[in-house]
């Protein structure tokens, strides 16, 4: 087998030649490393036994004696037996040895460098000496400095080890490393041996240059033949097809490698391929060609499957029928018109679906006229047949005179097109020339048409359940024969299919339109009025279907706004109408100015009853949004005077915070279960944000989306949002919605941008009111002098009144600490204070109560006034607006109502208003 002529052969030389050199290579490596190993053994060894010698007790004592050698002699030749080493030499400071293991050596000079010893280092060397017990020389010897106790060198001590003992040390580890290498060659070998076995039967002994002339034969008479060659295996599987097989079979460029059936072939040609039998000269038909298919087995000898097939053109498209051609290609045009016509429920989409699906292969030019009310999604009536709006154009529509898109056209009674509508039936127009309807329409236009080569013209009503939604009409120009009567039954075939997917589309845009109609109405209308935030939004609805997204700005007592934002579970009418419930819900928790968590904890059972109502409701299956209503919330309270933001989230995507220096990152705010599953507790976070942070909130529908994940489009938000700290909050809206919104969303999208503001500090008096109504007087005064410093003087009146009888209900009926604040915005709110929780409750005194008339009073001078309670008491706050001084001057009524509580005719006083303010300061001085 070992041929060095053959492919097999050549390989196996080669594998074989590397594998020694990397064998080599290993040994030798080792060999290396070994001997290094070996020296720097020998180095620690000679360094250990010299140190150990001349720091041993009376060294020093014994080089300063009379004879040194005689008591260092004995000591040194012990040490060498004890520690391994050839030789333990003891030098003065000259390099004289004074002892050494032959007795001959000694006096005489060392051979090495013993100046770094001398200096106080330690010497590790290689070098030559005279001979040993153990051999001639050494190769590793180490030169150590003996100092006494004032560390003065008095003497040195040298160590060291022959050749032949270092040797010894990494001779062993040759011998291992040389028996695995030539191991390694072994198994290597081997191994290399069966790879060439293998490929000797594969290539069949054949040298390379063989193998490649082959090839080039093989394929030489493949792609150059005029006959298709298919080669398959066993399971059916496509393994070669030249050029004329992929001609006629009009095979991918990549089907070779894949299995028959996968193809897209015909049934009849698919069976051919895939079948055991032998065929000859067997005539199938493969689209409109006539193939004479032979068929053999690859290995007809041996048992293994596979067959070869041949296939020749025998007979071109031309030859068949012109009429069965015909009928084919409309059959075709039919196919792909239901294909092609209506992939969008969009109207006018579908109108030009039309005409673009039927030129050039059955008209030259199309063009689609639609009723007015049918692209507003309307129903469509036969008073509006006359009034048409042109759709939709196909073809050389430039050359010709045709009313442009988008132009409403009146059709006389007599032209085809009306005549179609009235009808219900196409019109056959072979000849133009003759068509005096048409050319009534418009003459100029019809002269010029019929001058550019316009000759023939079928004009088909768009029917659905027998009612007129438009024409399309089919034209022909040029050399292009006249339509006739076959061309007519086609074409109102053809109009049929594609009328029936405009008037899904119609429907589909009355229904998206109704459902955008209502959801708009119950999102907010405008900005409301508030001090606290610059806000912004955007909503975006879903292109196949209204969804259930809302936001809401919700201004609070003590200027707080709240910032709601919400994504109720499905699409359509159902979603948007359980959307208006859970935001008309959210105005009135609000309302009552209840904490973040009890929000959402109402809103949970909210939904869980509307769940419960609608499970066991009347129709409840027919109904659209069938199954469980869920939802998801974030609401967040933010407080301009403090900075801080209250926020929690049922379900809902985290928000994104824009520091004011450009820096993003996510609030963190605790993520509770979303609303409708009942029972679980929702966690809120308190953030102080900085003036002129962006607060961003959003829905799913901005981020998720179905070619990536929800990560991948919150990490895209963030890189929108890195460079908005600057920006203003309508164009961080319009640059987070111009960089992620989709061409065609599948879900609704509600984004809103909220910018912080602080309360000057300038314009807030805050101070206590010790609990003594002898103090009312000095918070009056203390008010007007703040109202002074704002120029507020004509609100002073209405304000005190307010602040009296709020401070007076707090001592009287609350609790200390009591405290006042004043806050001069958009309007002027006024705080008190206290630490009970018990709230004042508006009524009607009776003639007879010496009181119970202060909050009548409060709520008549205020524009608003309520209570809400915090985590140490509750809050009593009012209102006043500051356009022209509306809240000062009130005229009488007021005035008069509240003496009608007192039982005392109006008559009875001189100036109301004057007798009024006298009786209420008498009143605050009490």
């Amino acid at each position: 087998m070992l041929n060095l002529r053959s492919t097999a052969g050549q390989v196996f030389l080669l594998q074989v030649g590397i594998v020694l050199l990397l064998v080599l290579a290993a040994v030798a490596a080792l060999v290396l490393q070994a001997a290094h190993e070996a020296v720097d053994r020998g180095r620690r060894e000679s360094v250990v036994a010299a140190e150990s010698f001349a720091n041993a007790p009376g060294v020093v004592q014994a080089l300063r004696s009379r004879n040194p050698t005689a008591v260092l002699q004995p000591r040194a030749e012990a040490v060498r037996k004890t520690a391994g080493v050839d030789f333990v030499v003891v030098l003065d400071t000259r390099g004289i040895r004074l002892t050494y293991p032959f007795p001959q050596q000694i006096g005489k000079k060392f051979v090495g460098n013993i100046r770094p010893a001398l200096e106080g280092r330690t010497v590790v060397e290689q070098a030559g000496g005279p001979p040993l017990p153990a051999g001639r020389g050494t190769d590793v010897q180490a030169v150590v400095p003996v100092t006494d106790a004032h560390g003065k060198v008095v003497g040195l001590v040298s160590a060291g080890l022959t050749v032949k003992n270092v040797a010894r040390l990494w001779l062993p580890q040759l011998l291992i490393a040389v028996g695995t290498g030539v191991l390694a060659l072994a198994l290597a070998t081997g191994g290399t041996a069966l790879v060439h076995r293998r490929l000797y039967r594969q290539t069949l002994g054949l040298a390379p240059a063989e193998l490649a002339r082959m090839y080039e034969h093989h394929a030489a008479v493949l792609h150059a033949v005029r006959e298709g060659v298919v080669i398959t295996d066993d399971h059916g599987r496509l393994l070669l097809a030249n050029d004329e097989a992929k001609r006629l079979l009009d095979l991918p460029a990549d089907a070779e490698g894949r299995p028959v059936a996968e193809l897209g072939l015909p049934e009849q040609i698919t069976h051919v391929l895939t079948a055991s039998e032998a065929i000859t000269d067997e005539v199938h038909l493969s689209e409109d060609r006539l193939l004479a298919v032979n068929k053999r087995p690859t290995f007809p000898h041996t048992g293994r499957g596979g067959s070869v097939v041949t296939l020749r053109d025998t007979t071109e498209l031309a030859t068949v029928s012109g009429r069965a051609e015909a009928a084919r290609g409309r059959l075709r045009l039919l196919y792909e018109a239901g294909v092609r016509v209506g992939t969008r429920l969009d109207v006018v989409r579908t109108a030009e679906e039309l005409a673009e699906v039927a030129v050039p292969r059955f008209a030259d030019v199309v063009t689609v006229d639609l009723l007015d009310r049918v692209l507003r999604g309307w129903e469509p009536t036969s008073e509006g047949w006359r009034y048409l709006r042109r759709a939709a154009i196909s073809g050389d529509q430039e050359m010709l005179p045709l009313y442009p898109l988008g132009e409403v056209i009146t059709f006389l009674p007599g032209t085809p097109h009306m005549q179609a509508l009235q009808q219900g039936r196409g019109v056959l127009e072979a000849d133009l020339r003759q068509a005096r309807g048409w050319q009534e329409q418009d003459p100029d236009r019809a002269r010029k048409a019929l001058e550019l080569g316009l000759h023939s013209l079928v004009a088909v009503p768009l029917l659905a359940r027998s009612a007129p939604l438009g024409v399309a009409n089919f034209y022909r120009t040029g050399r292009s024969p006249a339509f006739g009567p076959e061309d007519l039954s086609f074409a109102e075939e053809l109009a049929a299919r594609a009328a029936v997917a405009v008037d899904n589309a119609r429907r589909f845009t009355r229904e998206h339109a109704m459902a955008v109609t209502l959801q708009r109405s119950l999102l907010p209308r405008g900005q409301p009025e508030q001090d606290a935030l610059e806000v912004a939004w955007r909503y975006l609805p879903a292109e196949k279907g209204v969804g259930g997204d809302w936001f809401d700005v919700i201004p609070l007592a003590g200027a707080r706004v709240a910032l709601v934002m919400g994504d109720v579970v499905g699409h359509g009418l159902h979603a948007a109408a359980t959307m208006g419930r859970l935001r008309t819900a959210v105005h009135n928790f609000s309302t009552l100015d209840l904490p973040v968590d009890e929000v959402l904890g109402y809103l949970d059972d909210l939904v869980v009853r509307m769940d419960s109502e609608e499970a066991v409701g009347d129709g409840a299956d027919d109904r659209e949004g069938e199954g469980v209503t869920g939802a998801t919330c974030l609401y967040a309270v933010y407080d301009p005077v403090s900075g801080a933001c209250t926020m929690g989230r049922a379900g809902h995507p985290d928000p994104v915070l824009v520091c004011p220096d450009g820096t993003v990152t996510c609030p963190g705010v605790p993520a509770s279960a979303p609303l409708g599953l009942g029972g679980y507790p929702f966690e809120t976070v308190e953030l102080h944000l900085p003036e002129h942070s962006q607060l961003v909130l959003y829905t799913n529908g901005l981020v998720d989306d179905r070619s990536h994940d929800i990560d991948t489009g919150l990490e895209g938000l963030r890189r929108v949002l890195e460079g908005a700290g600057r920006l203003t909050p309508e164009e961080t809206c319009q640059a987070v919605i111009d960089a992620l919104r989709r061409p065609h969303p599948s879900d609704d999208i509600a984004l809103l941008v909220a910018r912080t503001r602080l309360f000057p500090s300038s314009r807030v008096a805050e101070w206590e009111v010790p609990s003594d109504p002898a103090v009312v007087p000095a918070a009056r005064a203390h008010c007007r002098e703040k109202l002074r410093e704002w120029g507020l003087q004509e609100l002073g009146f209405t304000t005190e009144l307010i602040l009296s009888e709020l401070v007076t209900n707090a001592i009287r009926y609350g609790s200390a600490p009591v405290k006042v604040r004043l806050l001069y915005g958009r309007s002027l709110i006024c705080e008190v204070w206290d630490g009970s929780s018990t709230s004042p409750r508006l009524r009607r005194a009776a003639t007879t109560d010496e009181g119970g008339r202060g909050l009548f009073l409060v709520a008549q001078f205020a524009q608003r006034w309520g209570t809400r309670y915090t985590a140490h008491g509750k809050v009593i706050w009012t209102e006043q607006t500051l356009e022209g001084g509306a809240t000062a001057d009130l005229g009488h009524t007021p005035v008069d109502v509240l003496l009608e509580q007192f039982g005392d005719p109006v008559e009875q006083f001189g100036d109301p208003v004057e007798q009024f303010g006298d009786a209420v300061e008498q009143f605050g001085e009490l």
